[in-house]
């Protein structure tokens, strides 16, 4: 039990930077019908290209986090456009299956670009923070608020933006939205940019913990997923509760379990809120 304060401390950090790449990963869901699993990717992409910012330009990290929404917006709304949204129509099964054999692609020319070692961001080594004996790093804390600006400006942007208010109509009902003069294409479009950009820029704060390589996203696919079906796919609160739930579920399984099983812990919640509520603990689209 003395370790259970360091152990929430470390989900609430987890879950926190785990919701933005689930947000990107729900809204594609409530937009445009289909889980996209090249998130996997995408967020490998953003991680590798806020190192590119970090280390070979020297920016700190969050300005190379901007680096990392761009580059990852941008090659999500081009291989969207070349290899998914032909294949749309085709339903919900061929573009998820599309966009798997998409992850693969994407993460192998990762892996000839930058190779198959592992590497780290270039920050700057400062002592850990010991508060009431929990132990927390500045790098964790300017990484949790990071996160935390992201996700208020998403919730912002949904509320009170034009773009957001029609990403949630067409969300809703994409036939109605048209009908009152909203371009489904081009919402679909935007939520493809900005969806990609969140899943670049939670890649790289995911990956600002540890090292990063070519499978760096793909090691994170399954909390993402099980973190927006927890939620409730569709619905970008959800996401976020979903999220808290995988990180903290994952540390707290170390007490009973090796840290080895932490990752069995997301199919484990997918199995459980399929089982008792398969429509998420927020429902589906529940803005």
């Amino acid at each position: 039990m003395e370790l259970l304060p360091q152990l929430l401390v470390n989900g609430i950090i987890s879950g926190t930077l785990l919701a933005i790449p689930a947000i990107g990963f729900t809204a594609i869901f409530a937009v445009l019908r289909f889980p996209n699993f090249s998130v996997a990717s995408h967020a490998t992409i953003g991680a590798f290209a806020g190192y590119a910012a970090n280390v070979w330009l020297g920016l700190p990290a969050a300005p190379a986090l901007i680096a990392a929404f761009l580059v990852a917006a941008l090659v999500g709304l081009a291989s969207d456009e070349i290899a998914l949204k032909p294949l749309r129509p085709y339903g919900a099964l061929t573009a998820a299956i599309a966009s798997i054999a998409l992850t693969i692609v994407l993460e192998n020319m990762v892996r000839f670009g930058f190779g198959n070692e592992l590497r780290g961001y270039d920050l700057p080594l400062v002592r850990d923070w010991r508060i009431a004996g929990v132990r927390v790093g500045p790098q964790q804390v300017q990484n949790l608020v990071l996160a935390l600006i992201i996700m208020a400006a998403v919730f912002a942007a949904l509320k009170f933006t034009r773009i957001g208010k029609a990403m949630r109509a067409v969300a809703d009902n994409p036939t109605l939205a048209e009908l009152k003069g909203i371009d489904p294409v081009r919402v679909g479009r935007l939520t493809v940019f900005i969806a990609m950009g969140l899943v670049g820029a939670g890649g790289m704060l995911l990956g600002l913990g540890t090292s990063i390589d070519p499978l760096t996203g793909f090691r994170f696919i399954l909390p993402i997923f099980a973190a927006a079906v927890v939620g409730g796919l569709g619905s970008i609160p959800g996401a976020a509760l979903g999220a808290m739930v995988v990180g903290i579920g994952e540390e707290l399984s170390v007490l009973v379990l090796s840290p080895s099983y932490k990752s069995a812990v997301g199919f484990v919640a997918i199995v459980l809120v399929l089982a008792f509520r398969p429509r998420g603990l927020l429902g589906e689209r529940a803005y």
